[in-house]
């Protein structure tokens, strides 16, 4: 009987901790959604490209550099099994988590400055 109470307290811990630290992560930081397209040809990639940044409040800076990303991202995971066709085209969603300070960072007269 005491061992059953020991696990259910201890389940009852562990599922209180993972939430906090999900919502500590969420509060000082943005979760971008991006759709993008991989063109295959004989199972090779020709073609990788940017459709859809879901950001209302970004700059038009801001969206070419997450677009960048969303690119490089696409193109590591391109040979992926369940994203490799052999003929037409992958829509592909993505997610880019970025701190609230490093966003806020991202603008073109800081970038310029720095180099």
């Amino acid at each position: 009987m005491k061992s059953l109470q020991i696990i259910i307290i201890s389940f009852c811990f562990f599922c209180v901790c993972n939430t906090f630290g999900q919502i500590g992560y969420q509060k000082d930081s943005l979760q971008i959604k991006v759709y993008t397209e991989v063109e295959y040809v004989n199972r090779l990639v020709k073609d990788i490209k940017v459709s859809k940044v879901f950001c209302d409040y970004c700059s038009e800076y801001q969206t070419e550099l997450l677009k960048e990303e969303a690119i490089r991202r696409t193109y590591l995971e391109r040979y992926e099994e369940g994203i490799r066709l052999t003929n037409g085209k992958y829509k592909h969603a993505l997610y880019i988590r970025i701190s609230k300070k490093d966003f806020s960072e991202m603008k073109e007269d800081t970038i310029n400055n720095n180099k």
